[in-house]
């Protein structure tokens, strides 16, 4: 039971811990925003690059705050049923609903691997002129971001299985 509470802590805190580098692409993604408006605006100018970094940032942090944001308890629930049932029936539900995502999660990142992995062999780069390149580097955000919702399956499970497992007075 020990191993189950230190591997679903262990998850957790690093999900958290990508949670607050994808808070910090916010705030880059505000400054790259503010810029292009200021820049365009007043001076006159304006980039491809800089408006497609906009996107870029704003996909890298949706894709791994989405891992964080189910670790604070983000997600949308409805609670008619479940909040009526026994703590021990709760348990087995989250249960089922953890290992669900985490299976989903991991068919996810395997399958984008590929997507990842075309795209680096012939250097995918934007097709608009004066576009960013790399694209390839987006894309991997894919797999990693549903490889870290996975681990906060991980995370669930272990919490749900303690509760399930615990015992009761």
């Amino acid at each position: 039971m020990r191993t189950v509470a230190i591997l679903a802590h262990g998850a957790s805190a690093l999900v958290r811990h990508i949670g607050q580098i994808s808070a910090w692409l916010g705030l880059a993604l505000v400054c790259v925003v503010s810029f292009n408006v200021l820049a365009r605006y007043l001076f006159g100018f304006g980039s491809v690059a800089l408006q497609e970094a906009e996107w870029h940032l704003m996909s890298a942090a949706a894709l791994l705050g989405m891992s964080y944001g189910l670790n604070q308890g983000g997600e949308v629930r409805v609670d008619i049923f479940y909040a009526r049932m026994s703590s021990r029936r709760q348990a087995l539900i989250d249960t089922g609903a953890a290992l669900l995502l985490m299976a989903i999660s991991l068919i996810i990142a395997w399958l984008s691997l590929a997507y990842v992995q075309s795209s680096y062999s012939i250097n995918e780069g934007s097709p608009d002129p004066g576009g960013l390149g790399y694209r390839y580097l987006l894309k991997s955000v894919l797999p990693i971001a549903f490889a870290l919702l996975a681990l906060q399956a991980v995370a669930m499970l272990g919490e749900a299985l303690q509760r399930l497992l615990a015992r009761r007075p």
